[in-house]
């Protein structure tokens, strides 16, 4: 067998809308999805560790309600019997929720997110928790607690971060969606480098009610899918206002999958010169970035360049607001409330003796070297060089973002450097690390929605994907380009791990 599916055809799956109107119809019982998918779980997942926790015995549970409703005449909801892989950020009421970290062990929440409700009141089943980089701090889900990831199209491969667990399990078909976080690309990122959908929404439109906070200001939930359909489906059912999130927007967002279809003719789209010509951007994923403006301008867009000047200073505003964020955010994690404590039992240990074990033992490097960055940016003396230009910085991306928008409807862009690189290349290098969401971080300082479509390979034979970029609440028209990219798109490898039988 060879090490990747580039020579193979798209994956033949079914898609989460067909499943689920097969189960609403009665065709297809949602025990049968259920267990059809925890077998390729059982028999794979030993090779990609997509997941830090199954839920068998809950997914099957829950896929027997819903086969009792369909029985009944009822209507189990438009995800009907579709599994879903849930990030461990997510709480889940009851079920650990680690952020694959040791911090957190033996934490079992008292609520569901309200994204996780949703999802069930929608008819959907969580099928398992999967891995990331610890408390969403990595690009490539090897910051964790409980080991690395692996990619399903090269298991010597990493499959992005930090939500890598979510897309390998899309990839390698676990489950049909996945919901991951995205803070400065964590959504994006491993969706391009596994080769599925992932979408950053606008800030506010998902409410984060229940997702661990990395950072409060950027962090956004969204949907990973194996198509752009079943992407646009997932995220209408997760977005809306929420009481329980003063950060939700208070009205409802406009549907993304209202204009799916309707193509591209007469769009205004924009390559964003400064993210195709970022630092590190590969030649083959520079190429795939113009085939597929080339492919839409064939549609009928009108496609030019564009600059957003101040986007080159994303990557730096980012690494002090983030840090920064997360320094107060994980000061909650002291061995008082929950989880880890780790205490001195002679008689000389005290209280802070035991917040210094316990964060020690509890955090990992990563998170460590976030958490003194942020501290530092926020100490006195430094805040106003560091962290305050830094949020200056994040203004003039905004105002540059909306210009570029007077003159293009949609803008365009690589979604990684590129394609995924070897287990263990960069994690000696935290610099070279961060590289990894150079495209990706200017639409979370932004707030703005973006998200990534595969379009071909690379030299190596691995996914690439491109990033289509919309301004606030522009998710209708985002995921209508998006539709038209996929359409024009070379097929998609097979992964190596969990494909479709022949």
């Amino acid at each position: 067998m060879s090490p990747r599916g580039a020579a193979r055809s798209t994956p033949g799956w079914p898609s989460a809308v067909s499943i689920a109107d097969d189960v609403r119809a009665g065709r297809r019982p949602a025990s049968d999805v259920v267990d059809e998918h925890l077998e390729r779980i059982a028999t794979a997942d030993g090779d990609v560790h997509a997941f830090n926790l199954v839920l068998g015995d809950e997914a099957r549970a829950a896929a027997a309600r819903i086969d009792a409703a369909v029985a009944d005449g009822r209507d189990p909801g438009p995800l009907a019997g579709v599994p879903v892989a849930l990030k461990d950020n997510l709480c889940t009421r009851g079920i650990p929720t680690t952020c694959s970290s040791r911090i957190l062990e033996g934490w079992r929440p008292p609520y569901d997110a309200t994204v996780v409700e949703r999802l069930v009141q929608a008819g959907a089943i969580p099928v398992g928790k999967t891995n990331l980089d610890e408390f969403a701090m990595g690009s490539s889900t090897e910051n964790s607690a409980f080991g690395a990831t692996r990619n399903p199209h090269d298991l010597g491969r990493v499959p992005g971060g930090s939500s890598g667990g979510s897309a390998a399990a899309v990839a390698a078909g676990f489950a049909p969606l996945g919901l991951g976080s995205d803070t400065g690309g964590s959504i994006r990122q491993p969706a391009a480098l596994c080769g599925v959908v992932g979408v950053k929404p606008t800030y506010g439109v998902v409410s984060r009610y229940g997702l661990v906070a990395f950072a409060s200001s950027l962090d956004q939930i969204g949907p990973f899918a194996r198509s752009v359909a079943d992407a646009a489906l997932l995220l209408d059912v997760i977005s809306g206002p929420d009481p329980a999130d003063s950060t939700c927007l208070a009205e409802p967002a406009p549907r993304a999958s209202a204009r799916l279809g309707e193509g591209v003719e007469g769009l205004r789209i924009g390559i964003v010169t400064e993210l195709a010509n970022a630092e590190g951007i590969a030649p083959e994923v520079a190429a795939r970035t113009r085939e597929a403006a080339d492919a839409l301008a064939a549609s009928g867009a009108k496609v030019d360049e564009v600059s957003v000047p101040a986007a080159v200073y994303g990557l730096s505003a980012y690494y002090l607001i983030a840090p920064a964020e997360a320094s107060s955010n994980l000061a909650r994690y002291d061995g008082v409330r929950y989880g880890l404590r780790v205490a001195d039992s002679s008689p000389a240990g005290d209280i802070t003796d035991m917040y210094i074990r316990t964060r020690s033992a509890g955090f990992g490097p990563e998170v460590k070297r976030r958490i003194m960055l942020g501290t530092y940016a926020l100490s006195a003396g430094y805040y106003d060089a560091y962290y305050g230009k830094a949020q200056r910085v994040r203004t003039l991306i905004i105002r540059d973002f909306e210009a570029a928008y007077q003159s293009f409807d949609i803008l365009l862009g690589p979604t990684a450097p590129s394609t995924a690189f070897e287990l263990g290349a960069k994690t000696a290098d935290p610099l070279t690390m961060y590289l990894n969401d150079v495209c990706t971080i200017p639409s979370n300082l932004a707030g703005h929605p973006a998200m990534t479509v595969p379009f071909g390979v690379g030299d190596d034979g691995l996914p690439v994907g491109v990033q289509v970029l919309a301004p606030a609440l522009g998710e209708s028209l985002m995921f209508q380009v998006a539709a038209a990219l996929e359409a024009a798109a070379p097929p998609t490898p097979v992964p190596v791990i969990g494909g479709p039988p022949a």
